[in-house]
């Protein structure tokens, strides 16, 4: 017989709701059970049955993170079931960074109250996610915090651990002068910058659902919710190809952030500007808000989620390679000798 408290209950937390969104989110869960996993939801820990087939000297890498403000676009539209791709993307697409396959995630939620088919919904992006980058979805947490939160919102976190050879850990020491600079397109602006986008179209105020043009008749709202692309199967296979010797994935802090984490000493990143392919909702943020392109690319991925460096002579394979994975990748720039780490130009 399932517990109950009338006294938790009249505090505000129902905890026959926990047990009702755990029934509903199994069958999403479910999908991500392809690798590994040998509990089942709703144990005190996941286990992982790791396959060291190929791997001689195992690393586990992890990556963690949140979806932060792109949240209250979710609470404005009342749609749940695609934020939860974007917290598996922040931190898988990190994990990819240094050469590792994902293997498990796990999820945290903390909300005002607990609706079980909200928390499903949720829960229905995160398997998506974990599908995408396979992984499996082994565990979470949802934590009704009454008082803490509003009662119509939440908040999203989780982390993930991958495994990668230790031979095969990319470390950037073989970058050199001429090498080449590949980005792979955004979907749109990810899961970065939202604090500086909702001031930007003023969210909570501004008309943003109606169809704009610019936009290709979608509104700013569909725009912004679209979900973070993860880039792990398509990297996975690269790494079978060619030699990657350095991985960006473009989170906040854009180009100016985050390329240099991947640079070596004494190297900079010289991109060209007319190559990249801005997408139509960052020329939309910088017109609105009167923003700055160095702002803008210190801010945004601008149409840009990952980028890669590999030889010269490794450009068009793998290039290929990222095509055929269903990745129009295509060259954004060069390594050159220089102490300024990113030069748009």
């Amino acid at each position: 017989m399932k517990s109950y408290s009338e006294s938790y209950a009249a505090a505000g937390v129902d905890i026959t709701a926990g047990y009702r969104a755990v029934e509903l989110m199994k069958q999403h869960i479910a999908k991500t059970m392809a690798n590994g996993k040998t509990t089942d939801i709703g144990g005190f820990g996941g286990l992982f049955e790791l396959d060291m087939t190929g791997i001689t000297k195992p690393v586990l890498v992890s990556g963690t993170d949140g979806v932060g403000t792109k949240l209250k676009l979710a609470f404005l539209s009342d749609k749940h079931n695609t934020v939860g791709i974007d917290c598996v993307a922040m931190c898988v697409n990190d994990i990819i960074c240094v050469g590792a396959k994902p293997l498990f995630f796990l999820d945290y939620i903390a909300c005002g109250k607990n609706v079980p088919e909200k928390i499903a919904d949720i829960v229905s992006g995160i398997a998506e996610g974990c599908v995408q980058s396979g992984c499996a979805l082994i565990g979470g947490e949802t934590a009704e915090m009454p008082g803490f939160y509003p009662i119509d919102e939440y908040d999203l976190a989780g982390f993930s651990v991958g495994v990668v050879d230790k031979s095969k850990v990319l470390d950037n020491s073989t970058v050199k002068e001429g090498d080449v600079i590949i980005g792979l397109p955004s979907s749109g602006v990810h899961s970065n910058g939202f604090s500086l986008v909702r001031k930007v179209f003023d969210i909570e105020n501004a008309d943003i659902k109606s169809p704009v043009d610019a936009l290709g008749g979608k509104s700013i709202l569909e725009t912004l919710l679209t979900p973070t692309k993860i880039y792990v199967k398509p990297m996975l296979n690269l790494f079978e190809k060619v030699t990657v010797k350095a991985v960006s994935h473009i989170t906040g802090g854009g180009f100016y952030e985050n390329i240099p984490r991947s640079l070596p000493d004494g190297f900079g990143a010289k991109i060209d500007r007319s190559a990249i392919r801005v997408l139509p909702i960052f020329d939309l943020i910088a017109k609105t808000g009167n923003i700055s392109e160095r702002d803008m690319f210190n801010t945004f991925n601008m149409g840009v989620g990952m980028s890669l460096v590999v030889s010269a002579e490794e450009a068009e394979t793998a290039l290929a390679s990222l095509k055929e994975s269903g990745e129009d990748a295509y060259i954004i720039g060069e390594i050159v000798k220089s102490e300024d780490k990113v030069i748009i130009c």
